[in-house]
């Protein structure tokens, strides 16, 4: 993953742009009706059951809009939360409060579905040793707060883009002419450039299993679309000559089946790319 102060850029970044897709040269509505002078307060109110994930985010996005707004937080991210439940208050000038509604409740729902969803894979993982990953399957443009919210749901993050990680699939290696060749070239890239980079590498069958190991330098093994049986002599052939990670499809009902097989981690897309967002409102008390 990328580095605390390139994640905060990104976050950051992530909010002023936002802030300028959904405003634009001014909250008309609330120019039109309600007095620059008016205080307001609200609450973040859940009508949904999961984990809460964003609360953090809401109060950078609160900080943006107007640095005297004030946020009163109840419950934590990472929490769980059912209907009825109060996150918390923020309270300042009602235009600012309406301004930044919108980005705090987007950002909170998805956050919070991606939390949950992340939770339920870790719960089916326990004590099996096996970590969950996230994936580059992502929505453009907000990938952080989908992998923070990741996070916020115990599990981990893959690497953060193309950049900060070398990641050697199915179409790379057959572009290159083989796993040994990409893996080669790979480390030669690496010296050249002054890189310092992990490199996973993906295997389609046992056969792939094998080169892979006939070469130093590999972080990770990428054991994608796998039966049980043969992840299983997959990892017993890889030993601790490096990690393992299983992929491809693997869903609620045969996570822990793979996690069994022994593998470190278990990547799925699913996490960000196939949740229902949690219902929350922010209402003006």
């Amino acid at each position: 993953m990328i580095s605390k102060e390139q994640f905060d850029k990104e976050i950051a970044g992530i909010i002023a742009n936002a802030i300028r897709e959904d405003v634009g040269d001014g909250d008309h509505s609330s120019l039109a009706c309600i007095p620059s002078s008016a205080k307001g307060k609200a609450k973040l109110l859940v009508k949904d059951e999961g984990v809460i994930a964003g609360v953090e985010f809401a109060k950078q996005v609160f900080a943006y809009v107007d640095a005297d707004m004030k946020v009163e937080t109840l419950i934590e991210d990472g929490s769980h939360v059912k209907y009825g439940d109060i996150v918390f208050y923020v309270e300042g000038a009602s235009q600012s409060i309406l301004k930044a509604e919108r980005l705090v409740l987007n950002a909170m729902q998805r956050m919070s579905a991606i939390a949950t969803k992340t939770k339920q894979f870790v719960d089916l993982l326990e004590g099996t040793g096996t970590k969950i990953l996230d994936t580059r399957k992502t929505t453009p443009g907000i990938r952080a707060l989908e992998k923070w919210a990741v996070k916020i749901g115990g599990g981990e993050n893959h690497r953060f883009a193309l950049y900060d990680m070398i990641m050697l699939k199915d179409n790379h290696i057959d572009f290159s002419g083989g796993i040994t060749k990409a893996i080669n070239k790979t480390k030669q890239y690496l010296k050249d450039s002054k890189r310092d980079l992990k490199i996973i590498v993906e295997a389609r069958n046992l056969e792939e299993i094998k080169e892979i190991l006939e070469t130093e330098g590999v972080y990770r093994i990428l054991i994608d679309n796998f039966n049980y049986e043969d992840t299983r002599t997959a990892v017993r052939l890889i030993g601790n000559q490096c990690l393992t990670e299983s992929s491809g499809g693997i869903n609620e009902k045969t996570v822990r089946k793979y996690a069994e097989c022994g593998v470190d981690y278990i990547s799925s897309g699913a996490l960000t790319h196939s949740v229902y967002n949690m219902d929350l409102s922010l209402k003006a008390v």
